[in-house]
């Protein structure tokens, strides 16, 4: 697959590495693994000369020597000889950025962590020693995305704010779906590009799995998913243990309770057999995989919550791979692409959802967009979209076939959400249903 899209990333690259000419900059890029962080990086410096320091778990002294070979290859001139410790080599170049424009590209940066503690309050000092006079731009870029943000974010880590740029990379948009799959299928359909999103949630490396393997329908993307050899089953473990550690286990429970429909605390605790709400918090604050929401417009931040898996493949990985893994073990593929099919319409509903607000948010047509529910569970709307500067407001149902759509039935959860919350009093108000047929 080709590269696509980031063409707003790209031109903050491109402008951070002419800002470097004149004054050092340093960038930290971060996002899930697999959004394509380090392709960006590769793809925007294409025509540079880049340093590029992968960090893996070897000993200090021979990811050095990797470095300094790095060097020499790249700029072409003698290193320091030898050096056992990352600040050395890091202080090299900071010198000699000095004189000479560098572009220094370290790829995992979060290893560190594990190499050794100490190289980020080295590289503080010395980046606080030169960089008022280096010429040097310097991005950082980590998969790990709680371990990121604390090494940026936290007041008591040394290279707390010490970044002039942080770049969040998001996932493929529903427009660059639609256009990825224009390109490799032209003939898809609505159910095909409902598949990918529903799979992918837009995640570049998924996404170009399934689109170099020709998945382009829904039948070819499940299969692909599921079978011997896809990497698929085991993704959710080996991205999500590393962000947890030991206690990845009730981390998992949590997130299978609410890929299942369970969306409130009690429901989850129930699920879970214990108390929640600290791993609920970290889950949403420094793992950034589950979202709390609440009705728009509510009032209380504690009030009449629920809880989401933000990413659209650990909701299905959660969903039907953790949940039937036993069946996974024992080979029997079949059924858990019969229990997907199975499920497929409920699943996929939820994520039809999303995609309409995606779309909805990319359109800049909004100044709010949530959903709407009362506390007795009674009345629910899957959006209300709001236009504050020329007072306008529309309530959305959507459904996977448009001819399930029920305006009267609209109408009557519209009037339920005026009288509960008050809003929209002089506004223009509008009712439509979205399906399918309008992806």
């Amino acid at each position: 697959m080709r590269f696509f899209d980031r063409t707003d990333e790209i031109a903050s690259l491109k402008e951070i590495v002419e800002l470097s000419k004149s004054n050092a900059q340093f960038t930290v890029v971060t996002g899930r693994r697999r959004i394509g962080k380090t392709s960006l990086v590769w793809k925007a410096y294409e025509n540079e000369v880049i340093l590029y320091f992968f960090v893996t778990r070897k000993i200090e002294s021979d990811l050095c020597v990797d470095y300094l070979q790095e060097i020499e290859t790249k700029l072409g001139i003698p290193t320091i000889g030898k050096a056992e410790r990352f600040a050395e080599i890091f202080e090299y170049l900071m010198k000699i950025s000095i004189d000479r424009h560098i572009t220094l590209f370290i790829d995992e940066f979060q290893e560190f962590f594990k190499v050794n503690k100490s190289v980020y309050s080295d590289m503080q000092r010395i980046w606080d020693m030169y960089h008022t006079k280096a010429h040097i731009n310097l991005i950082v870029c980590g998969s790990i995305y709680s371990m990121m943000t604390k090494i940026f974010k936290d007041k008591k880590e040394p290279l707390y704010n010490r970044q002039t740029r942080f770049m969040s990379i998001k996932p493929f948009t529903p427009a660059v779906l639609k256009e990825i799959m224009a390109e490799y299928n032209p003939d898809y359909t609505a159910e095909d590009l409902l598949a990918l999103y529903s799979f992918t949630g837009g995640v570049a490396k998924y996404v170009q799995l399934l689109i170099d393997a020709g998945a382009t329908t829904k039948t070819k993307m499940l299969n692909h998913i599921i079978k011997a050899d896809s990497v698929f089953l085991g993704e959710g473990k080996f991205i999500l243990i590393e962000e947890f550690g030991k206690d990845y286990g009730v981390y998992f429970s949590i997130l299978s309770a609410i890929a299942r429909g369970k969306t409130s605390r009690s429901e989850i605790e129930q699920i879970v057999g214990r108390e929640i709400g600290g791993y609920l918090t970290k889950l949403e604050k420094e793992y950034e995989v589950i979202t709390k929401i609440q009705p728009i417009f509510e009032m209380t931040s504690t009030k009449n919550v629920r809880y989401m898996i933000d990413d659209n493949f650990f909701s299905f990985w959660f969903r039907f791979i953790y949940k039937y893994n036993y069946m996974l073990e024992i080979e029997n593929y079949d059924a858990v692409k019969n229990i997907i099919n199975r499920d497929y319409e409920t699943f996929t509903g939820k994520m039809l959802e999303r995609y309409f607000k995606r779309v909805l948010i990319d359109s800049k047509a909004y100044t709010r967009i949530g959903s709407w529910w009362d506390r007795k569970g009674e009345n629910e709307i899957d959006i209300v979209a709001e236009n504050e500067l020329n007072d306008e407001a529309v309530f959305i149902e959507v459904k996977r076939k448009a001819v399930n759509f029920d305006t009267n039935v609209l109408n009557e959860k519209a009037a339920a959400f005026i009288r509960a919350t008050g809003k929209f009093e002089g506004y223009t108000i509008s009712q439509k249903g979205l399906s399918m047929t309008d992806m």
